[in-house]
């Protein structure tokens, strides 16, 4: 199972994870089969680990463990969960994930991750320290692609492509307790911190959708940008950014009014994001442009540009 090279040994002798000090941003490349690790404090890509699968690559999620020691990576074209060592830098064990996995998020307590798998339209739940599948929950919608936990860890949210749904998954009793229909083509999940209510990006319709999830109900639909795919909620839970793929911007929605406030050029097919620094600087993956933006949320404007690798998919901070 080594996925070594001299090339990436040497990136490792120069940056070793004992000297790190500051979250990293990872970046799962899904056309190239890396993932990229973003120093957060100088913006530039500090290493780069090969995570190649035996059919060929298509890397989606890309998950760190809270102390940054394993990597957990979601294979799609080979239905795995794929550990790396972040010491080494290598791949230490393939856990079996369903068929094409996608999306994935890792629990607020840091203890498990949650598996979308589209074809089997099932959740799997891995957990981190035992790196083990714990158990699988069957979705009532079609194509799960993302899974979001809400804070206190009680509901856990799918969003379901082929159906136009969203599951709501009761996760004491490990099972979807209801399906609520949405605008169109439901990608990415946003869930406020402490509340049951989420932001929910409807691709197809170029809109936001507000569900009340205690009530199983669409409150409203927020117009946003053109497809809409990525959505990620601030700490405070004051803004919510959506990821716009078809017009390479970010919409910034404020909670309290539910309108979006900015409108944030970004590169091409803006995807999925990820917040650093209290929320003051928000990272998103530029699928089409192979880059990460990074916006300054004060300013609300892209601040850098990094290059990654060739279809990045998502960004992730532990």
């Amino acid at each position: 199972m080594r996925i070594q090279n001299p090339a990436r040994s040497f990136l490792l002798l120069l940056f070793p994870v004992s000297a790190w000090c500051a979250p990293h941003a990872y970046v799962a490349n899904e056309g190239d089969g890396t993932v990229a690790v973003i120093d957060t404090q100088k913006d530039q890509v500090e290493r780069t680990i090969v995570v190649h699968g035996d059919q060929g690559d298509k890397l989606q999620a890309a998950l760190a463990d809270r102390g940054e020691h394993t990597l957990f990576v979601v294979d799609a074209l080979n239905s795995q969960l794929n550990v790396v060592d972040l010491a080494s830098g290598e791949v230490v064990q393939r856990i079996a994930a369903g068929k094409s996995p996608e999306g994935a998020s890792l629990s607020p307590s840091g203890k498990t991750i949650a598996v979308c798998s589209e074809e089997d339209n099932t959740v799997i739940f891995v957990d981190v320290a035992k790196r083990k599948v714990t158990g699988t929950v069957a979705t009532q919608g079609k194509n799960p692609e993302h899974c979001e936990w809400s804070s206190d860890e009680r509901l856990l949210l799918t969003s379901n492509e082929n159906s136009d749904d969203v599951d709501v998954i009761d996760l004491k009793a490990r099972r979807s307790v209801a399906l609520v229909h949405v605008g169109g083509h439901p990608r990415g999940i946003a869930i406020l911190p402490g509340k049951h209510v989420a932001y929910i990006a409807q691709e197809t319709t170029g809109a936001v959708d507000v569900l009340d999830i205690d009530q199983r109900k669409v409150l409203h639909s927020i117009p946003t940008g053109t497809r809409p795919a990525g959505a990620i909620a601030s700490p405070d839970g004051r803004r919510v950014y959506v990821a716009n793929g078809g017009s390479a911007t970010v919409s910034v929605i404020d909670t309290s009014t539910d309108k979006v406030i900015a409108e944030v050029p970004v590169g091409k097919r803006a995807w999925n994001m990820a917040l650093a620094d209290k929320g003051k600087k928000l990272y998103v993956a530029n699928g089409r442009s192979g880059s990460v933006s990074v916006i300054d949320t004060s300013a609300l404007k892209a601040i850098k540009e990094i290059d990654v690798g060739k279809l990045p998919w998502g960004v992730q901070i532990p």
